[in-house]
């Protein structure tokens, strides 16, 4: 393989693990839009789709597709909960106690779940096959394209729902100006609700389109949560092309870092980025300050 190739090979996997972390990182904007509260229980979210779609497969014998539906559908019940049982009962929360509550239910769900399902890694069969396919002297997983094309369905459906439907709208007025959210109808504690159960729902989606390509194990959500993060916040925390645009250059990086240099240096690669953003533009690639929500 030509020095070329293995550059568009190493682009081709970043592409890959980038889309992975914008999806999880639409995850963190879609409750950012609604509440403000950065949920850093969202990797655990996807730890869940999986481990739900296996259990589905596996234990209740379905097909794959309907297991994912019922990964998708608990998952997003599972968000309600978190939501009605650890934060909603917390009377004028300030943001560090909303952080410390959301680290902490990432802890129990991912102690709860190496009980249950054990620590042994499990995988879900990918969707078109594992043949892989030529591509100017390079090679693309066919789940590869699903993921990517995943993530762009999500971000347009949800760009839609934000901008153009009621409901997406009082999400993002009850995030912007719960007061005046509240005084024109809208039930903002319903908003909440609503955008929890839709982040786990993303995030489910997310674990079941990696799980063919990636492990599942009750501790994938930890850093697989981080790099979501600081893919939203490199893109621009609450847009959703900048996610995209940050999950990817994310993964381009650390992957060409991981080929060029050194693998060890793959992880580290993403949290320099990360306070480099922090420093120099801190509202992100496409962020452009509180207003901009959608």
């Amino acid at each position: 393989m030509t020095f070329e190739q293995q550059v568009l090979q190493f682009v081709i996997t970043g592409i890959t693990v980038g889309s992975t972390y914008a999806l999880i990182g639409i995850g963190f904007n879609i409750i950012y839009n609604a509440t403000d509260i950065i949920n850093f229980a969202q990797g655990e979210f996807v730890m869940l789709g999986g481990m739900f779609t296996i259990f589905g497969m596996n234990v209740l014998h379905l097909p794959v597709p309907f297991a994912a539906l019922l990964a998708v559908v608990m998952v997003a019940v599972f968000g309600l909960l978190m939501y009605l049982s650890a934060i909603r009962p917390i009377k004028s929360p300030t943001p560090i106690t909303l952080i410390i509550i959301t680290i902490g239910a990432s802890i129990s769900i991912r102690g709860a779940s190496s009980l249950i399902w054990g620590k042994e890694a499990r995988r879900i069969p990918a969707f078109s096959g594992n043949e892989p396919i030529p591509f100017f002297g390079a090679v693309i997983q066919p789940q590869s394209l699903w993921i990517i094309g995943v993530v762009f369905t999500i971000v347009l459906i949800l760009r839609q729902f934000f901008s153009r439907t009621l409901t997406g709208k009082a999400m993002v007025a009850a995030a912007f100006q719960p007061r005046a959210a509240r005084l024109v109808g809208i039930d903002t504690s319903y908003m909440v609700l609503l955008s929890f159960a839709l982040s786990g729902a993303v995030g489910a989606v997310a674990g079941i389109v990696i799980a063919p390509i990636s492990l599942v194990t009750y501790d994938m959500g930890v850093m697989l949560g981080l790099k979501g993060f600081c893919a939203a916040i490199v893109g621009g925390l609450g847009h959703p092309f900048g996610v995209i645009m940050g999950g990817i250059s994310l993964g381009v990086l650390e992957s060409l870092g991981a080929g060029f240099i050194s693998s060890g240096y793959k992880d580290a690669i993403a949290f320099i980025i990360l306070l480099l953003m922090l420093f120099f533009r801190p509202q992100g690639i496409l962020g452009k300050g509180r207003g901009n929500r959608v």
